[in-house]
């Protein structure tokens, strides 16, 4: 039998940017992508490289990116221009954000982000939603 987990209940949290951060879940959230964590390689391969095969080493990790799809509430406080996702991404602000695991333990990832993309959806055949991009700065905090 398998072991697998239902995404179903999955949360993606804003801080408030208090000290301690409060965090409050993103209101009618979809589909959740990411984090899409990487690591970067330098080629380093010398003209003596045993068999002509390429070497590498490793350099930094990329934390990447979380992409997530909201049925879009324009009034909305998690969303609207004057207080939401939109405001923290014209304003240039440093969020930390938290995706919240439906596992027994609740695992949470907390992030550092900014908020790079937010792309509005007027479906003729569908309801008003968004995507929402959040680029993650630093290493993420992993309990």
């Amino acid at each position: 039998m398998t072991s697998a987990i239902s995404s179903f209940g999955t949360l993606v949290k804003i801080g408030d940017g208090a000290t301690p951060d409060a965090y409050t879940t993103i209101a009618e959230l979809l589909d959740i992508s990411g984090p899409n964590f990487s690591l970067g390689t330098k080629d380093v391969t010398a003209q003596t490289a045993t068999g002509a095969w390429r070497e590498f080493v490793a350099t930094l990790l990329d934390p990447g990116e979380v992409t997530f799809d909201i049925n879009f509430i324009p009034t909305e406080n998690t969303h609207d221009v004057g207080a939401g996702l939109i405001k923290d991404m014209t304003n240039r602000t440093n969020r930390n954000f938290q995706v919240v695991w439906p596992d027994v333990g609740s695992t949470t990832w907390t992030i550092s982000t900014y908020i790079t993309g937010f792309v509005p959806k007027a479906p003729v055949d569908g309801s008003l939603g968004a995507s929402v991009t959040l680029k993650i700065t630093g290493q993420p905090t992993i309990t």
